[in-house]
């Protein structure tokens, strides 16, 4: 139906009324071919239909056959007429030959027609214009969006989202400001949205309820400003702390309420646990609770535990939380049959369970489990199958108490490595972490070689502690056969500057600075110099070590020193200046080489008529050439927070190829750790020493041992050993020998308090002295040639005990050594307390 010609029912009607009827049809045939198009569409046919006058009277006839003209259609209609209805069922298109952006006032509206899922030229329907809306709506960019279609033209109106000016925090007196800044998203310069604000609200409230503070409310609000900024405020209620009036137990039989009390971390709340953030009533703490607990009797045999029902009751002064965890203990269960089920005939399953610890008949436990799956995967992996997935099945028998294990092992084809990427590295070279590794792209993966690897990255000490601060991952590779292998590694700083101050009635006011940097330009160059000065003594170095040298396996470096020590009273005085070059070299993968070559010139004078005196053949000039070696082993499981394994170093110099000093001086150093749990790490340590000379020479007072401070703690540096009494100095020893034990202690304060505690006891000695220089030389002396009393050396033990607190303070690494001298000598110098510090850059 073209809309111009009526149909033969309309002939008869007068002129005003066939006008009128003839308009109403054009505007109903316009209106059908455009109702898929919008408003506009509509709006044409409104204005068509207002041409028509309002006062035409309407024609009986007319208005008496109209609705046959809907309803009963004679036949004889044009076909096309009868069609007529089918397009408003449809979904008609549109061909979009120009765009024109409105409302906009920042963004460019290039911009935003980019954002379209389609350009110019497009043909597009109404579900296509509802995606565009939505598209644009999701950039965040715009509170409101309209499009229209006008014709060809596509009409756009945005209204744009505001731009947050500050964020503003009121009512916080518990939380801080810059804590709330790191948890919510939302920051100045950023697009406001609804949506962003709401969520952040959430954030704000979950942080003050995990603080016990289940009544905070937040309510934002916005100050308009002019060009469409907002400052965003969120106005909060922190409400009353909740804290947990008392944590209870119901239906343990095995362990104590107080035994169970140790287990969860939510605990009483007490007025002098003011550093405890644990004692308020957290859901989140609660669900952990219930895993601890858990782990906690399925570790101890009761493999059937399972935690009834976790309750917290609010106290009828609505102060506090009543906590009760209702308890299911079981039966005590050991282990059954131990089995291993694999796929691939060269993985043995034989070979496999030598890997594991369990054994039949020994008591369950869950972390064992656990712990085996872990053995497997290694044990799987060091054969080159990577991605082996090992399935732990385990059935009770509730006759026999035991549960048997299956360990159900599948695994792909022998995997090679693709590509190594290293990420996270923002200042240290890729080369640098790259020579650590003990894999190389091409080769077969291999699960132990990895793992050692991340302790060697680990080892270099220019990332983070922990878990986030190396990891190795593989990921999958477009070869068939291979995979990748990813190396996220987060750096931590690597320079410091420290310093250490003290205090002694010996020798009065100790300062010490140095600065040094490990990893100098990211290449692993280490640098250092450092500066110490004293009543007594000064010293000053510089250090300088490339652990590449060449881009080998070498280690390279050299040592430039000079230092001076002056006893004030005594009329001694010794100088020194020199330097070293060194060389290293890995034997494998646990043992190193060093060789070094030394000079060293020393001047010790006496400024008194006396001269020498008691320490005759080691006053003047001396020029000391000497090459030493190291041979080192270390199978420590962790080089940066050992729990397990130990080391070994032997060291020896041959003084005498050159120079006027003889002398071999040779030390053994051994170290040897076992972790008991988080924190409760033993460490035991052993030194020893003894330099001999050779040549008829003697050992010089400035090559002997001096021992104390932080070698033997309780005692002054050079607190020990042989000494003379008529002066009170040190003379120092030939031969020592120092033992230490330590033991971390729990102290249960949050990790980021970053207090470390731990108890020592420190034992060892200093002796021999060249019995020459015990001797009176002294021309014309009554006591000539008789051994001289106020010289003493005689090898006593020494002990001390006490406690060490090492703190990760804001302005770097303190150690305070607080000891108790239990067994010394009565001309020792001892020192009950000592602090180091150090910061880093």
């Amino acid at each position: 139906m073209s809309g111009q010609t009526l149909p033969p029912l309309f002939a008869d009607a007068d002129p005003t009324a066939r006008k009128g009827l003839s308009r109403f049809a054009r505007a109903l045939t316009l209106g059908v071919s455009l109702v898929a198009l919008g408003h506009t569409g509509l709006a044409q046919a409104r204005t068509l239909l207002q041409d028509t006058p309002k006062d035409a009277p309407p024609s009986a006839d007319a208005t008496a056959t109209a609705p046959a003209a809907a309803q009963d259609a004679p036949p004889a209609a044009p076909a096309e007429a009868q069609a007529q209805p089918e397009p408003v069922a449809a979904n008609p298109t549109a061909r979009v030959d120009r765009i024109v952006v409105n409302g906009n006032e920042r963004i460019d509206s290039q911009t935003i027609v980019s954002y379209l899922p389609f350009q110019t030229g497009a043909t597009v329907d109404s579900e296509l214009i509802d995606l565009a809306v939505k598209t644009l709506y999701n950039t965040d960019l715009f509170s409101d969006v309209q499009i229209v279609m006008n014709g060809n033209t596509m009409d756009i109106t945005v209204v744009e989202s505001p731009i947050i000016n500050q964020v503003v925090f009121e009512g916080n007196h518990a939380m801080t400001k810059d804590k709330l800044r790191d948890e919510v998203q939302i920051r100045p310069r950023g697009v406001f949205t609804k949506a962003k604000v709401q969520a952040d609200v959430q954030r704000i409230i979950e942080l003050y309820r995990k603080s016990g503070r289940i009544a905070a409310t937040v309510t934002p609000k916005i100050v308009e400003l002019p060009q469409k900024r907002v400052d965003l405020i969120f106005e909060i209620n922190e409400g009353p702390k909740t804290g947990v009036s008392s944590v209870n137990f119901i239906g343990n039989h095995a362990f104590s309420d107080s035994e169970l009390q140790g287990v969860v971390v939510t605990k009483k709340s007490l007025w002098w646990k003011f550093f405890s953030s644990n004692d308020n009533y957290d859901p989140d703490r609660m669900d952990y609770d219930r895993e601890q607990l858990r782990k906690y009797y399925t570790n101890r045999g009761y493999y059937d535990f399972r935690v009834i029902s976790a309750v917290a009751e609010l106290t009828p002064d609505r102060k506090d939380f009543a906590i009760s965890y209702t308890l299911d203990e079981g039966q005590k269960y050991n282990f059954g049959r131990i089995t291993i089920k694999t796929d691939n005939d060269k993985l043995k399953a034989e070979n496999l369970q030598r890997s594991i610890s369990i054994k039949p008949g020994q008591l369950y436990e869950s972390d064992r489990v656990d712990k085996a799956v872990d053995d497997l995967t290694f044990a799987a992996g060091s054969n080159g199958y990577a991605f082996v997935d090992i399935r732990p099945d385990e059935e009770a028998n509730p006759n026999t108490k035991t549960v048997d294990l299956t360990f159900n092992v599948h695994e792909g084809a022998r995997v090679y490595i693709d590509k190594i990427n290293i990420v996270g590295n923002t200042q240290t070279l890729d080369k640098v972490i790259r020579r650590q590794l003990l894999v190389s792209e091409g080769d077969a993966y291999n699960k132990a070689l990895i793992e050692r690897s991340k302790m060697y990255v680990a080892g270099l000490g220019f990332f983070k502690q922990g878990e986030d601060g190396v990891k190795i991952t593989e990921k999958p590779s477009t070869e068939p056969g291979k995979t990748n292998i990813e190396v996220a590694v987060q750096e931590q700083p690597t320079g410091e500057l420290s310093f250490g101050a003290g205090f002694s009635s010996y020798e009065k006011f100790i300062l010490d600075i140095s600065v040094s940097q490990s990893n100098f330009r990211g290449t692993g160059q280490q640098v250092r110099a450092r500066v110490q000065t004293g009543s007594i003594s000064k010293d000053i170095d510089f250090s300088f070590t490339e652990p590449h040298f060449l881009d080998r396996d070498i280690s390279a470096g050299f040592d430039l020193f000079q230092s001076s020590y002056h006893y004030t009273g005594v009329d001694y005085s010794q100088d020194s200046k020199g330097g070293d070059v060194r060389l290293g070299y890995n034997l494998n993968g646990f043992s190193v080489l060093r060789l070094r070559y030394n000079i060293r010139k020393d001047d010790i004078t006496y400024t008194s008529s006396n001269s020498c005196n008691g320490l005759l053949y080691n006053c003047g000039s001396g020029i000391t050439s000497s090459v030493g070696y190291t041979l080192g082993v270390d199978l420590r499981n962790d080089f940066v927070q050992p729990t397990r394994g130990w080391t070994a170093y032997l060291r020896q110099d041959f003084a005498g190829l050159g120079g006027n000093v003889k002398y071999v001086d040779t030390e053994l150093e051994a170290h040897w750790y076992h972790g008991f749990a988080k924190d409760m790490i033993l460490s035991v340590s052993g030194n020893a020493g003894t330099k001999s000379p050779w040549g008829g020479d003697a050992i010089r007072i400035n090559d002997r041992f001096f021992k104390g401070g932080d070698t033997i703690r309780g005692f002054q540096y050079a607190g020990i050993g042989p000494r003379d009494t008529s002066t009170g100095y040190a003379l120092g020893g030939q031969t020592y020998a120092i033992g230490s034990v330590e033991l971390g202690i729990p102290n249960h304060l949050p990790d980021q308090y970053g207090l470390k505690t731990a108890v020592f006891i420190d034992v060892g000695t200093l002796g021999g002295v060249d019995k020459r220089l015990k001797i009176d030389t002294t021309p014309g002396s009554s006591t000539a040639g008789q051994r001289l009393t106020n010289i003493v050396d005689d090898y006593g033990l020494r002990a001390s005990a006490g406690v060490t607190i090492r703190w990760k303070s804001p302005m770097g690494p303190v150690q305070f050594d607080l000891s108790q001298v239990l067994a010394k000598d009565k001309y020792d110098k001892v020192e009950t307390f000592r602090f180091s510090q150090s910061t880093q850059f």
